[in-house]
């Protein structure tokens, strides 16, 4: 049986204040984390949310992460990690990758796990993910973002 991983990120400007949160579920126990930055971008924080609740995991695990974010997505479901390494982490239009550091964490965790992404469509009702978009937009208000639920 797999770990579910939900997660989401929330942004007041862009940059601006942001804040990340996920839930993990295995079994019958559940555990939800978030946090947020006073100066961020709502991509840093869609990255965060999926690294931290792979790093609240104890041990190795099959994980499902489940995730509104086509930018986390698409960067391991149509490659654009790969090219990036193979292009010193450099964009097609040779200029850096942005938040390398946190590509290169969430690889590490993705190495340490066997994950598996599922793209969920945000706000659309479904239970998890309007739970985590909730949780990320009250983190981010903690660090001074005015963004409505």
């Amino acid at each position: 049986m797999a770990v579910e991983l939900w997660t989401d990120g929330a942004c007041s400007g862009n940059p601006g204040p942001g804040g990340w949160a996920c839930v993990l579920r295995y079994r019958d126990a559940e555990k939800e984390l978030s946090d947020g930055e006073a100066v961020s971008t709502n991509n840093r924080m869609e990255l965060l949310a999926v690294i931290r609740g792979l790093q609240a995991l104890t041990r190795p695990a099959e994980v499902v992460v489940h995730l509104d974010s086509s930018y986390v997505m698409n960067a391991f479901t149509k490659g654009w990690i790969s090219g990036w390494q193979r292009n010193g982490w450099k964009t097609r239009a040779k200029q850096p990758v942005a938040n390398r550091e946190l590509w290169l964490e969430l690889i590490a965790q993705t190495e340490r796990h066997q994950v598996t992404f599922t793209k969920v469509k945000g706000h659309s009702g479904v239970e998890l993910n309007d739970r985590v978009d909730r949780l990320a937009v009250e983190a981010c208000r903690r660090y001074g973002g005015r963004q409505k639920p």
